[in-house]
């Protein structure tokens, strides 16, 4: 295991080695069904050479054979245990990149505690997304439990180096216990209402949360009540907290037009004020409540109350739905979103949003708007940026900001009828309406499409994938490519549009945070928006923009999808890889760097989620080259 962050390569694959890298049995690819959206001059979605018709190889079996998914067991504390102790194990196997066992059977060592977990295999994932049931410690007598989530993660923690295991176990401890919630109140109810916002369902889709994460629903600082308002995954709503900020103090800035009119941001919340009373010479700004009550216990926040250059107006307003997020609120119909301010931990991060990255969601919409936009949109019409136009804040009487007050308007493209998915939602098991077990939105729709189009569900998983990967990541690598500028695409990060059949048609990209210009395209980004990066400090070199994209346009958005469709028996993993490397053989004539970074490097750098957390890291803060932990991983494609 190599902690540090310096990416590495190995050099380009030869066409010979490539070819053989193909997979041993052949998958039926059947024609489209439905028009696709060309891409490129005139490119459709191609079948890599070496996947033809033929016989499907049997995908292995979620769990040890005979046993019933433990995500299914009747008592949710019971499932969301194995949830959370899969998610443990996972981070540490990718995370030491072990080996696929012989036997079956992963050996875990834990030489701190003189012992070793033994873990039963019941599908080993290519891209990391492995199905495990119950460890079990190798010293323990015949007949005694199986480990549960809270001790796997003490014995884990026992073998770093650090001493943050006792936080550790608490995360997970905490993790877990949310999850049985979320799990009890979903089975309870796993249909959304009748004519839900599309989106807004997609979004309470992640019920058990990241599958490479330790402590994936972990939400250090919300009581239970709490949770019950303030939760995606519970359908919460609330209405917003408002504060009247002085004008002298007033912090705030927009890129929005309208008819070519500039629209500023106090314009934009107008719809969700009207009738809130304010205080002479202020401007509305809304929190969330969880938020606003932690504020009334910060010094720097209760002087400006105290000079009333702060006015606490209380709650206002019609409800707002947390997103997948937690701390981007949605409301159906409404023209934005609003990415409030949220000091709980989650994950590994307390939620309060920084003021360069505020100024980069500004400038990455002016950037657009010089022409950029229309370019990207003649070659690839089906894809956008949600845009982060403005924003509203407070500084001290002194220019100092205010931390916790921001508050970032996102446009709203979405009608209710939209059905834009995050990737994560669409990938994540969850109880389902008239389903037995556990099942996913990307099952549905595959099998759904199979049942319509009398195809297996293997071939229809296969050409799903090929049109995701033209709809989606081709023009995330395009931008790249042109303008250098490289998207944090993760699955949280990524929504895809499915046409009324099932089928991507094409995508999205949200987050402010996620941009790095490279070092490379200085001048030409300059030429198009002089003083880019000058305080949204988004220059990045092109190494570590290589190793990011790498990871989370690679690694976290297509292997995970791929991990996706083979843990849950929807196609074989070897096969999708296959094609992702047929499809980043063609889109390497873009001119990106990542199609050859990715074909040609055996052991890329990933992102280390419980490394991470056991360095106590939070992600929001520092360097963007030491925000988190990375390692080594062996590169799937490659293998």
């Amino acid at each position: 295991m190599n902690p540090t962050p310096a990416p590495q390569a190995d050099g380009p694959l030869t066409s010979q080695q490539r070819g053989a890298e193909l997979p041993d049995s052949d998958v039926a690819v059947e024609p489209a069904t439905v028009p696709r959206q060309k891409s490129g001059a005139g490119a459709t979605p191609r079948t890599p050479a070496g996947i033809d018709a033929g016989p499907v190889r049997p995908v292995t079996p979620a769990q040890p054979s005979g046993e019933p998914d433990a995500l299914d067991h009747p008592d949710p504390s019971r499932a969301a245990d194995s949830a959370g102790t899969e998610s443990l194990l996972r981070c540490w196997i990718r995370e030491n990149d072990l080996p696929r066992p012989e036997d079956g059977v992963v050996r875990i060592p834990l030489p701190a505690s003189g012992t070793a977990l033994l873990v039963p295999v019941g599908h080993w994932s290519a891209t990391g997304w492995h199905r495990l049931g119950t460890p079990a410690l190798e010293s323990a007598p015949a007949g005694a439990p199986g480990v549960d989530a809270v001790t796997v993660a003490a014995l884990l923690g026992r073998e770093s180096d650090r001493n943050t295991g006792t936080d550790l176990v608490a995360r997970v401890a905490d993790s877990v216990r949310q999850t049985a919630v979320f799990l009890a109140d979903r089975r309870r109810q796993p249909a959304a209402d009748p004519g839900a916002d599309l989106f807004l369902t997609a979004e309470q889709a992640l019920v058990l949360g990241h599958p490479l994460h330790p402590t994936p629903k972990s939400r250090e600082g919300l009581s239970e009540s709490e949770t019950l308002l303030y939760s995606p995954e519970l359908r919460g709503s609330f209405p917003l907290h408002w504060m009247a900020v002085d004008r002298s103090i007033l912090a705030t800035e927009s890129s929005w037009t309208q008819d070519g009119r500039p629209v500023g941001a106090e314009e934009l919340l107008a719809p969700h004020t009207e009738g809130l009373r304010l205080p002479d010479g202020t401007a509305a700004l809304p929190l969330h409540p969880w938020q606003a009550a932690e504020l009334t216990r910060r010094p720097d926040v209760v002087a400006l109350l105290d000079k009333g250059l702060l006015h606490d107006l209380g709650p206002y307003g019609d409800r707002w739905h947390p997103t997948s997020s937690v701390r981007t609120v949605h409301r159906p119909g409404a023209g934005v979103m609003l990415k409030l301010s949220l000091g709980v931990r989650i994950t590994n991060s307390r939620r309060e949003n920084l003021r360069k990255e505020l100024r980069r969601g500004v400038e990455v919409h002016r950037l657009l708007e010089t022409g950029l936009a229309r370019q990207w949109h003649q070659a690839h019409p089906g894809f956008d940026i949600v845009r982060d136009p403005a924003w509203l804040a407070a500084d001290t009487p002194d220019g100092a900001p205010v931390r916790g007050l921001d508050v970032m308007l996102r446009h709203n493209p979405f009608a209710t009828t939209d059905d834009a998915v995050c990737i994560a939602g669409l990938t994540a098991p969850r109880p389902w309406p008239g389903h037995p077990g556990t099942h996913s939105r990307l099952a549905d729709v595959v099998s759904s499409l199979a049942t319509r189009t009398g195809r297996t569900v293997q071939a229809v998983g296969v050409e799903w994938f090929l049109r995701y990967l033209d709809q989606v990541i081709r023009p995330v690598i395009w931008l790249d490519a042109m303008a250098g500028v490289a998207l944090e695409a993760h699955q949280q990060n990524t929504l895809v549009l499915l046409d009324a059949d099932g089928w991507p048609a094409g995508g999205r990209y949200r987050d402010n945070q996620g941009y790095y210009f490279r070092e490379s395209h200085r001048a030409a980004l300059e030429h198009r928006l002089p003083g880019i990066g000058a305080v949204s400090d988004t220059f990045v070199t092109d190494s570590v923009t290589d190793e990011r994209l790498a990871y989370y346009l690679g690694i976290n958005n297509v292997f995970g999808l791929i991990g996706a469709f083979g843990s849950q028996r929807l196609a074989d993993e070897q096969v999708l890889l296959a094609a992702f490397r047929g499809f980043l053989e063609e889109a390497a004539a873009l001119g990106s760097s990542l199609p050859g970074y990715l074909l040609g490097t055996t052991q890329l750098r990933c992102k280390a989620n419980m490394m991470t957390r056991l360095h106590g890291l939070d992600e929001l803060v520092g360097p963007v080259d030491t925000q988190s932990v990375y390692v080594s991983i062996t590169n799937p494609l490659r293998a």
